[in-house]
């Protein structure tokens, strides 16, 4: 990712996170996928309307679908509101997606998504992760880190 990339990312309105996915998580490679969605989904998307916990993608028949995300019913959507919990297709490469066929034919390895956000024409992407699972005592040196850390942030502060 190019700080062009970043740069987007952090200007975007919409910034919808997968927070559990790092610690359960460690990413071996990112990708930025677009999302099929109809219209009132991405109403509410743009109104911060959406959660990925619980979320994971999976590859059938060379196409890349995210299953469990969550878009809340737009308000102003008539009998033409979708459905909450259905699943969505990503658009992503043809070799990207054989590429993470193959990896998560591995054990181990899953596809997990970490962030929505809205690109500057106005779309709705997706930053997706070709995982490996953390064990137990990983996560607890992940939350060692972060303690760490915050300690040394405080101990910054008082001087």
């Amino acid at each position: 990712m190019n700080k062009e990339e970043e740069l987007i990312r952090k200007k975007s309105p919409v910034n919808i996170r997968n927070k559990k996915a790092s610690f359960e998580y460690f990413f071996v490679e990112t990708y930025t996928a677009g999302i099929v969605l109809t219209g009132t989904e991405i109403k509410s998307i743009r109104n911060g309307k959406a959660s990925l916990v619980d979320t994971y993608c999976y590859i059938i028949n060379g196409e890349l679908w995210v299953k469990g995300m969550s878009v809340s019913p737009y308000f102003y959507g008539s009998y033409n509101n979708h459905e909450m919990k259905r699943e969505r297709k990503l658009l992503l490469k043809r070799k990207e997606i054989q590429r993470l066929h193959s990896a998560t034919k591995q054990t181990g390895y899953t596809i997990v998504p970490l962030l929505v956000f809205i690109d500057q024409n106005g779309r709705a992407k997706m930053d997706i992760a070709l995982c490996k699972g953390k064990k137990e005592f990983d996560k607890r040196q992940t939350l060692k880190e972060k303690e760490d850390r915050r300690e040394m942030d405080r101990a910054f502060k008082r001087f």
